[in-house]
């Protein structure tokens, strides 16, 4: 019957968007590492550009991600398509290089020197206040290593996604990366776009010094909006840094046998444990695979420190 027909296909529509949403969020969550280290970078990408220049900069890198992902989408696709045995090792490369990025930050917190740190925040400072300076040519060159770090982080997020639905249909496969970019490239720079701004809502706050009860809450909002910013900055970093160790660790971890066995006993025997067993059994296969990622990217840095040393000598 002709109803009967519809009622089946609007049945397996809703079927197949149920997948897709379920997809898209294990994506998400996949993905997060990614996320919190795209949020801190591009948001420290605009320090340097004058406040009335911050969302337009945003606005310009947000298209070029748009662009990235129009690319690495239909590449991701005709990857599955054609070559699908090459996602799991795309997922090991992706995940060690997320190791690799965290154990860098690290390494750059704790081991870099202060007056090299000291010398870029002039250099910022000097590209602000001085008038000589093309601000032009330094916002475009701004926009473009936002855009080339975002390439990076693109891939990163389309080949976690691809892994998680690569035995989807492909219409699944297409709607949940197509959501995926979307929803992160929205996300993303619209957290950003806020994130450059809390100061600036602040200061704006800070301005009326109406004796009032209502202005002196609004001042107090400001200070509190002005003191937050750079604190949500670090905050993101931190966060960032360890997502990029628990997902990238995990991706690591499940692709190395051994590994993925060793955290499961682990976490049967801590389950076993009187009162905290339960939550013992759920955080220890985290913390496991963060410590593995830390190693692994330990060890990537040190091949390519050792490789960049013996390449500069060469040369």
């Amino acid at each position: 019957m002709p109803g009967a027909s519809l009622l089946t296909l609007l049945d397996d529509i809703a079927t197949v968007l149920d997948d897709v949403a379920l997809m898209t969020k294990v994506a998400a969550k996949k993905t997060a590492g990614v996320l919190g280290d795209d949020l801190a970078l591009n948001a420290e990408q605009v320090s340097g550009v004058r406040a009335d220049r911050e969302l337009p900069v945003v606005w310009a890198v947000a298209k070029g991600s748009l662009m990235n992902k129009v690319i690495l989408v239909p590449l991701a696709l005709l990857l599955s398509a054609l070559a699908p045995w090459s996602i799991t090792p795309l997922l090991m490369i992706g995940g060690a290089y997320l190791c690799f990025e965290g154990v860098e930050k690290l390494a750059h917190k704790f081991l870099h020197n202060e007056a090299e740190d000291e010398a870029h925040h002039r250099e910022l400072i000097d590209a602000i206040s001085h008038e000589e300076v093309d601000m032009v040519k330094f916002e475009k060159d701004k926009i473009k290593g936002a855009i080339r770090t975002d390439f990076v982080l693109s891939g990163e997020i389309i080949i976690i996604t691809l892994g998680t639905v690569a035995a989807s249909l492909f219409a699944t496969r297409v709607a949940v990366l197509v959501g995926v970019s979307l929803i992160m490239t929205v996300g993303v720079y619209g957290f950003v776009a806020l994130i450059v701004k809390l100061d600036d809502m602040g200061f704006y706050l800070q301005r009326n010094q109406d004796p009032s009860w209502l202005r002196r809450v609004q001042r107090q909002l400001g200070n509190g909006l002005v003191a937050f910013a750079p604190r949500l900055m670090k905050a993101l970093t931190v966060i960032g840094t360890a997502a990029m160790f628990l997902v990238g660790g995990g991706i690591l971890s499940h692709g190395v046998h051994a590994v993925s066995e060793f955290s499961m006993q682990v976490a049967q025997s801590a389950g076993t444990i009187a009162w905290v067993g339960a939550v013992l059994q759920a955080i220890v296969p985290s913390l496991i695979d963060a410590v593995f990622g830390m190693i692994a990217g330990a060890f990537v840095l040190l091949g390519v420190t050792g490789f960049q040393r013996v390449f500069k000598k060469k040369t």
